[in-house]
Order: structure tokens, then C-alpha cells, then sequence
């Protein structure tokens, strides 16, 4: 499933543009973005938008669902996962309980932030994910 928004092309390079669009509703919920009421986009150009058109673009919720996945979910089941085997793995060896939870939640948290991180960083290389502009409105 696709999502169109709109915005202003503000800078162009090669095939990639990026738009300054209004925030949606879901951003305005969030509210993490800075910013008063718009956002900037990198974006796939295939149709050679100008500097300064106003351009309709599609964003694929799949990529969406994914993101959020990854950023939200993620960090959440990794800390949960790592305190339950923190506490098995500190009653095994003896330990105190509390301490392996601790520990494992916050090795499993971190290991899910490097993640986090490598996941950004190749979403950024790859053009195949960015939104499309679909053509160019008046």
C-alpha cells in the first residue's frame, strides 16, 4: 500500500530531490521531529522535478510498518528478552537474579540500538526504499 503527500522540491541532485512537506497527523502525535509544522524528505526524482515545484510523492507503508518496527518495537522486546535470560543465566551460575536481569537488559538493549543504527544506515544507501515523486502538481 502507497501513501501520496505533497510538497516544494528544495534541492536536487542526480536522480534524489529533497521535499519540504507538511507533517501529516501521525507526526503531529509524535511530535519527535524538530520543526514547527514540516518536515524535509530525501526522495527518489524520476520525473527531473525542479527547484521550487510544488510535487506529489508516494511512500510505501510497508517501509513505514518497518521502521517503526524496528525503532519502536525492537529496543522493547530485546530489553525484555535480555532480562529474561539475564535472570535464568544468573540463577544458573548462582548469581543474584536482579543483577543478571539488569545486565542482560541492558546487553540486549544495546546490542538492539548497534542495530537500530546499521538498520538507519543501509535504509539511507538504498534508493529502492525512498519515496517516489509521482508527478507534478500546479
Amino acid at each position: 500500500m502507497r501513501r501520496e503527500e505533497t510538497g516544494i522540491v528544495i534541492e536536487t541532485s542526480e536522480n534524489k530531490a529533497k521535499v519540504k512537506a507538511s507533517r501529516h497527523g501521525d507526526c503531529e502525535n509524535c511530535g519527535v521531529c524538530p520543526g514547527d509544522n514540516a518536515m524535509v524528505v530525501d526522495v527518489q526524482n524520476p520525473i527531473d522535478a525542479k527547484i521550487g515545484q510544488r510535487v506529489a510523492f508516494e511512500i510505501q507503508e510497508a517501509n513505514m510498518l518497518l521502521a517503526a518496527f524496528v525503532v519502536y518495537i525492537l529496543p522493547l522486546l530485546a530489553l525484555m528478552v535480555g532480562a529474561i535470560s539475564g535472570g535464568i543465566l544468573g540463577n544458573n551460575l548462582g548469581q543474584h537474579v536482579l543483577a543478571g536481569q539488569i545486565g542482560g537488559g541492558i546487553l540486549f538493549f544495546a546490542i538492539a540500538v548497534v542495530y537500530m543504527k546499521r538498520y538507519d544506515r543501509a535504509v539511507k544507501k538504498n534508493d529502492q526504499l525512498l519515496p517516489v515523486i509521482t508527478k507534478i502538481l500546479n
